[in-house]
């Protein structure tokens, strides 16, 4: 190949790039407002999803929110943590109306990863972090002085506490 084939060729990858700087790999996703980028788990459906959490580097880390809208609509959530936006452990809550329930437990490239000798112990940690996470989202609210959607946040933290037994 001629060198100034090559050179060609590397400047239009570069500008490729430069014009998409920052575009989520494949099957990830990124928040519309933020643009904070994380891999969905799968149990959550596709769609615009929102992170309520920190964002170093441009990837949705550490306790928080994963909460899908359809329109001015709020849908399934994920409560719990995520690392480099990948989410490690937490609960799905899928209700919508009377219908729906809860998924529980420790995630893995996107799929649930709970093994059957640690379903308790799982559970268990992904209500514990689940709980915390919400209280995380609430007190993101709070400090927004956006007191309904702390309210209701500090609530669902309740709610996912409360299904632990102890």
């Amino acid at each position: 190949m001629k060198p100034a084939l090559i050179i060609a060729l590397l400047g239009w990858v570069i500008a490729a790039n430069a014009a998409n700087p920052g575009a989520p790999e494949a099957g990830w996703s990124r928040d519309p407002a933020s643009g904070c980028q994380f891999l969905p788990p799968r149990s959550l459906p596709s769609g615009p999803t929102y992170w309520i959490g920190a964002c170093p580097s441009g990837k949705a880390d550490g306790l928080g929110v994963l909460r899908r809208r359809d329109g001015a609509d709020a849908g399934e959530v994920f409560y719990g943590e995520l690392k480099d936006g990948v989410p490690v452990i937490g609960v799905i809550d899928t209700a919508r109306g009377n219908q729906g329930g809860l998924i529980a437990g420790r995630w893995k490239d996107g799929d649930l990863a709970t093994r059957e000798d640690s379903v308790w112990q799982d559970n268990t940690d992904a209500f514990t972090a689940a709980s915390k996470a919400a209280q995380a989202a609430s007190a993101v609210f709070k400090a927004q002085n956006n007191e309904a959607s702390a309210r209701y946040y500090a609530q669902q933290a309740k709610m996912l506490d409360e299904q632990m037994d102890r």
